[in-house]
C-alpha cells in the first residue's frame, strides 16, 4: 500500500510522465538555468529545514550515532564496490562506479524526506548534515584507488620505455569535491537554519514550505526527461552491471539498516540512514569524476546511478526501504 501512495504522489508521478516524454521524444524541456534554479532552491530548502528542525532538538547521542553511522557507510560502500565492480571492469572504471555509488542522491534523500512527511514519520534534522558528509569521502577514496591504478601502468610503461600519462592534480580535485556548491549551499542553509530556530522557520515558511512540493514535483520533471536521455547508454551495458544498480543499493541499504538497528536509531532517522546508504550521485560526483578519474567512461557510471538506481528508489525503493524499516522496528 506505501509503494502505491508513493506513486500517486504527484511529484513522482510528474517523474514517470517526464520518462515516458523523454522516450516518445517529445521536444518539452525544462531550460537549463531554470533547472539549476530548481536545484539550489531544494537545497536550501532542505538545508533550512533540517537546521530549524537541529535546533529545537539539539544534539544528543542519536545524533552523533547518526552522523558516525554516515561516516562509515560512506567509506565501506564504495570500498566493497569497487572489490565486486573489478571483476567486470577496468581499475578505472570500477573506482568511478564505487564512488559514485558510495556518494549520495541529494534528490532521492529530498524525495524520501517527503515520503516521511506524508506518512507521517518523525525524523532528525541532522540527517541533512549525514547528506553533507557522505558525499565526499567516496570520491577520495576512488582518487586513490585511480592514482594506485596509474602507478601501475606507470610501471608497465617505464617497462616497455613509454612515457606514463599524467593524471589530474590532486590538491585540484580534492579542493573540487569539499567546495562544490551543492554541498557549500546545504551547509549554509542548516547553519542558517540552526542559528534562526523557531523565528527563522516563521520567517522563512512560505520559501521552504509552501513551494517545496510543487517545485519538487518540477525538478523531478526534469529528471525524467534526463533519464529518458540516458537510457540508449546502457544498451551496451553488461547485464552484470545492471543487476548491481538495483541488487547493490539493496545490499548497501542492509548495511545501513544493521548500523541503526545496533545504534538504536529512530525509526524515521534509520529510514532515511538507508535511503542514502542505497542511493547513487549523478550530479555532484559524475561532475567532479570528469576531472578526477577522465580514464573512466561516463555513460557508464552516470548512466547506472541515474537510469537505473535512481527510478528504482523514486519509484520502489524509498517505500520498500520505509516499509522494512518499520516492520523490524515495530
Amino acid at each position: 500500500m506505501n509503494a502505491l501512495n508513493n506513486l500517486l504522489d504527484p511529484a513522482v508521478l510528474f517523474f514517470v510522465f517526464g520518462v515516458t516524454a523523454g522516450l516518445l521524444r517529445s521536444n518539452l524541456e525544462v531550460p537549463p538555468q531554470i533547472a539549476r534554479f530548481l536545484s539550489l532552491y531544494l537545497l536550501m530548502s532542505v538545508g533550512l529545514k533540517g537546521g530549524f528542525s537541529l535546533a529545537h532538538a539539539g544534539f544528543g547521542p542519536q545524533v552523533v550515532a547518526s552522523l558516525g553511522a554516515a561516516m562509515a557507510l560512506s567509506l565501506l560502500v564504495p570500498a566493497l564496490g569497487y572489490l565486486l565492480l573489478r571483476r567486470l571492469l577496468s581499475r578505472f572504471d570500477a573506482a568511478a562506479v564505487a564512488a559514485t555509488y558510495g556518494s549520495v542522491s541529494a534528490t532521492t534523500f529530498i524525495t524520501a524526506t517527503q515520503y516521511l512527511q506524508t506518512q507521517g514519520i518523525d525524523f532528525g534534522g541532522h540527517m541533512a548534515v549525514a547528506l553533507v558528509l557522505m558525499e565526499s569521502p567516496a570520491i577520495l577514496m576512488a582518487m586513490a584507488l585511480a592514482s594506485w591504478a596509474r602507478r601501475q601502468e606507470a610501471l608497465g610503461a617505464a617497462a616497455h620505455g613509454q612515457a606514463p600519462a599524467a593524471g589530474p592534480s590532486i590538491g585540484h580535485v580534492v579542493r573540487e569535491a569539499f567546495t562544490d556548491g551543492a554541498n557549500l549551499l546545504l551547509l549554509g542553509s542548516l547553519a542558517i537554519g540552526f542559528v534562526t530556530g523557531d523565528q527563522g522557520k516563521a520567517m522563512m515558511e512560505p520559501f521552504s514550505g509552501a513551494l517545496f512540493k510543487g517545485m519538487l514535483a518540477l525538478f523531478l520533471l526534469d529528471l525524467g526527461l534526463l533519464v529518458a536521455r540516458q537510457l540508449p547508454a546502457l544498451r551496451t551495458v553488461h547485464p552484470a552491471l545492471l543487476l548491481y544498480g538495483v541488487c547493490g543499493p539493496l545490499v548497501h541499504g542492509l548495511i545501513a539498516m544493521g548500523l541503526a538497528a545496533a545504534l538504536h536509531l529512530g525509526a524515521g532517522d534509520a529510514i532515511l540512514l538507508v535511503v542514502l546508504a542505497a542511493s547513487a550521485s549523478y550530479i555532484v560526483v559524475p561532475a567532479v569524476l570528469r576531472h578526477a578519474i577522465p580514464e573512466a567512461k561516463p555513460g557508464l557510471y552516470l548512466g547506472l546511478s541515474l537510469a537505473v538506481t535512481f527510478v528504482f528508489n523514486i519509484l520502489i525503493g524509498i517505500p520498500l526501504y520505509a516499509g522494512v524499516v518499520q516492520r523490524v522496528w515495530g
